[in-house]
């Protein structure tokens, strides 16, 4: 960890290097302004050089930020990245969000377990009430607003907080920004940096009526608030007194919290503190961060406080760029380090249980894979799926991985109703992931499809992790259960929905058998109906799943008897048995101690027997496995000859535990 760390500190200091030298010679050839790095009357609070004692390092540092809807849970990973990586001291963040980023946040830092790092959540829909009488046209919409409630809403124990926008990045350590707080005057209690755009000028276009500012005005990017003079100062009644004032002339805001920060200041200048602007150097249009530094060494905070991100013009934009994108693909388990010194970090369950592993154990990987805190970030893209009001809507689960994610497409083409897909990828592949889905007209169109980003870790696929993840996230009643590498039937949604009623499985425990075949053929014609099925197994073009290497897994289906059935039939279980099934939703999940290749969906149909499920085979149901090259895992399984004992070791402590929670007679032999 500690090396992966230090070769990222290597690769920003040669992009620094790299660009100041660029900048020399730029100044030797004076094709740089004489008055760079802001020499007006700002210059001196643009260049004041802080030397302060550092914070005590087990002083905790309170970092509030509004995080509202998926988008913004995605950016806040970055932003929290760049701070954990300079970090020295303990923190805690204060998160005000949505009912949607609230789930996905909860999960993603419950997960990630960064030591001495706490997280507050503050649900938005019970503070919106407070700012949304306020006309706003900003982009970030009535979220935008929500930073004038922060006095009210944060405890009353809790006197400083440093307040940020999703859209920053941090190239120091947070702690240096915290000191500022100890500059404040009695009476200063907001700390900010001046706009560095000319909005507040009021001269970017003709008519042009900003809110009221002093001077240039102030960015609230980043802001120290001192939460406790706030409050003594009556800030509740303050800003809505002055909003409600101006409200009469402008009407709305352009803004939001920034145009009403503004104009309070305007009317009580006493109240800010003048932060340096290398704390929050602003990249969009029009805006004067080139002046506001003379070495990129200097920059502290970058703001991408514009919509187009990466395509705002600036002079050094490659290094903000590269700055912004490291942290942006950046490993996060690296930043799972402790804090030395600081007696304040509990061990967890899974520590415990991991400390009473035995490394000298053959099947320790094994072992110590099912205790990885998987990194996992819920709903990565925008998600909107109602349930239909039919009562047997069923959602398709299935994981994958990189080398998988072209048969996304394919599948939304032959399955029209809701999927919950868990997708296991590095940080960079999840960027990657990201930029495809973007561009996909296909996957575009569709927003019933929750994807579900699993951080690697380890050396194992973690498949059972996986597909837990999926079935957790559903919001139908009913579930199907299969793999990313089979295609559905055209229609199979509908089907699945019809046979659920028929079978009435809201109150039997029945679990719905789709027979799966395959085909060894890159390109067919997939078949239209069963009949087309049929007639392609006769030609050897498609065979039954698996025929040729694991029968047993499927043989009880009874292939034969659904080529003439048309009626649903009851088959019997039998050892080794892994169909794709279709149940309701509230099943038991899958047994994490199986990763990689081998046992890890007989484990979940054999405890479905164990608990008395019944078996329904569909009739006029089918899935097509398509061809693709073999997994690291399955080559594991077949080079390695310990791979292979420890599965079934592994296999007979399943048994051995089936057998004494159900009372069933399970052979562990078989």
């Amino acid at each position: 960890m500690e090396e992966q760390n230090q070769l990222l500190r290597r690769q920003l200091s040669i992009s620094q290097d790299h660009l100041m030298s660029v900048m020399s010679d730029s100044k030797h050839n004076g094709t740089l302004p004489e008055n760079y790095g802001y020499a007006d009357e700002h210059s001196t609070r643009c260049s004041n050089k802080v030397h302060e004692p550092d914070v005590p390092k087990c002083d905790v540092i309170h970092v509030a930020i509004v995080c509202a809807g998926y988008n913004s849970s995605r950016s806040v990973v970055t932003l929290i990245k760049s701070i954990l990586f300079y970090r020295r001291n303990p923190l805690h963040f204060h998160l005000i969000s949505d009912s949607v980023a609230q789930v996905i946040l909860q999960t993603l830092f419950s997960s990630w377990s960064v030591p001495q790092a706490d997280i507050s959540f503050y649900l938005a829909d019970n503070i919106v009430p407070d700012v949304s009488w306020i006309p706003n046209k900003h982009y970030s919409g009535v979220y935008g607003l929500l930073k004038l409630t922060l006095p009210k809403v944060l405890p009353e124990s809790l006197q400083r907080v440093i307040v940020l926008d999703t859209d920053v990045t941090f190239a120091t350590d947070i702690a240096d920004l915290w000191k500022f707080f100890n500059k404040l005057t009695r009476k200063q209690s907001i700390g900010l940096v001046e706009n560095q755009s000319d909005w507040y000028l009021g001269k970017l276009w003709k008519n042009h009526r900003p809110w009221p500012a002093l001077g240039r005005g102030y960015n609230t990017g980043v802001i120290l608030l001192h939460l406790q003079r706030l409050r003594e100062l009556g800030w509740g009644h303050l800003w809505r007194l002055i909003a409600e004032k101006d409200l009469i002339t402008m009407l709305v805001t352009s803004l939001a919290d920034q145009d009403i920060f503004n104009a309070i200041i305007k009317q009580h200048p006493y109240l800010v503190y003048n932060l340096p602007c290398q704390w929050n150097v602003q990249l969009s249009d029009n805006t004067r961060s080139e002046l506001c530094y003379t070495e990129v060494t200097d920059l502290k905070v970058i703001h991408w406080n514009s919509p187009k991100k990466l395509k705002v013009k600036n002079k050094h934009v490659e290094f903000f760029r590269n700055l912004y994108l490291t942290f942006l693909e950046y490993d996060g388990n690296l930043l799972r380090r402790e804090l030395f010194g600081c007696n304040n970090t509990k061990t967890t369950l899974k520590e415990r249980e991991l400390s009473e592993l035995n490394e000298e154990d053959p099947c320790y990987e094994f072992r110590r894979a099912r205790m990885n805190n998987y990194r996992t970030h819920l709903y990565f893209l925008d998600y909107d799926n109602e349930p239909s009001s039919d009562e047997f809507d069923v959602t398709l689960v299935s994981q994958l991985s990189m080398d998988r994610l072209q048969m996304v497409e394919v599948l939304c083409k032959h399955w029209e109703g809701p999927i919950s897909l868990t997708l296991y990828m590095s940080d960079a592949e999840a960027q990657q992931f990201l930029s495809y889905a973007l561009g996909s007209e296909v996957l575009n169109a569709r927003k019933n499809i929750g994807y579900h980003i699993v951080y690697k870790e380890g050396n194992f696929y973690p498949v059972n992790f996986l597909r837990n993840v999926g079935l957790q996230q559903v919001n139908t009643p009913y579930v199907f259960l299969t793999d990313i590498d089979f295609l559905p039937m055209y229609g199979l949604y509908a089907t699945l929905k019809k046979s659920i009623q028929l079978l009435n499985l809201a109150t039997s425990k029945k679990a719905l058998i789709v027979p799966a075949f395959e085909t060894q053929r890159y390109r067919i014609s997939f078949p239209k109906s069963k009949v087309d099925l049929i007639d392609m197994l006769e030609m050897g073009t498609l065979f039954t799943f698996r025929y040729h290497v694991w029968a047993k897994g499927h043989a009880p289906t009874n292939f034969a008897k659904w080529r003439t059935a048309t009626t649903p039939y009851k088959v019997q279980w039998e050892p080794d048995f892994e169909p794709y099934i279709v149940v309701k939703k509230d099943i038991p999940e899958y047994d994490t101690r199986f990763v990689g290749f081998g046992w890890n969906k007989v484990s979940h149909i054999m405890e479905l027997e164990a608990r008395g499920y019944e078996f329904w085979v569909l009739p006029n149901a089918f899935i097509v496995h398509m061809p693709h090259a073999p997994s690291f895992d399955i080559a594991k399984f077949r080079s390695s000859s310990q791979y292979r004992k420890c599965l079934k070791i592994l296999k007979n402590e399943f048994v051995k535990d089936l057998n004494k929670y159900y009372g069933k007679v399970f052979d562990t032999e078989k």
